[in-house]
């Protein structure tokens, strides 16, 4: 069962910086839950929303978040971005990913590249350019 007492989030901003070249605020954010296992990021996000009014609560990304030993305090950075365009031009691809706002890139395997480079390898003359292209790919 849930108290008052231990739903009671703290979040506090640390090395607050604004960065106008990468069109972001970024900080530190430290949480304190007391009596709870840990805050999720969609939480976190609404609370810093409200905290720097926010328009969309998708421009703001959470990473790196690491709970102390014994629970009850976590901490991690926070970039808010002034559009989420920014924030997917700028921001690490896997994190953004994660969060929903990019499709994850399937590549091609190992094996697959290497079987089509030896291929490209016996092919002789004019398509020996495309084959090596094809290989790549």
């Amino acid at each position: 069962m849930m108290n008052a007492n231990n739903s009671a989030v703290t979040i506090r901003t640390r090395r607050y910086l604004a960065n106008p070249l990468m069109s972001r605020l970024q900080f530190v954010v430290d949480v304190h839950h007391p009596g709870r296992a840990n805050v999720s990021k969609k939480e976190l996000q609404e609370k810093i929303g409200k905290m720097f009014k926010v328009k969309d609560n998708q421009s703001i990304i959470l990473f790196n978040f690491r709970t102390a030993f014994g629970g009850g305090k976590t901490t991690g950075y926070c970039c808010i971005y002034n559009t989420v365009e920014d924030a997917k031009k700028l921001h690490t691809k896997h994190i953004l990913v994660r969060l929903g706002l990019l499709e994850k890139e399937e590549k091609k395997g190992r094996k697959g590249i290497k079987e089509a480079k030896n291929r490209a390898k016996k092919v002789r003359g004019v398509g020996r350019r495309t084959a090596r292209k094809k290989a790549k790919r």
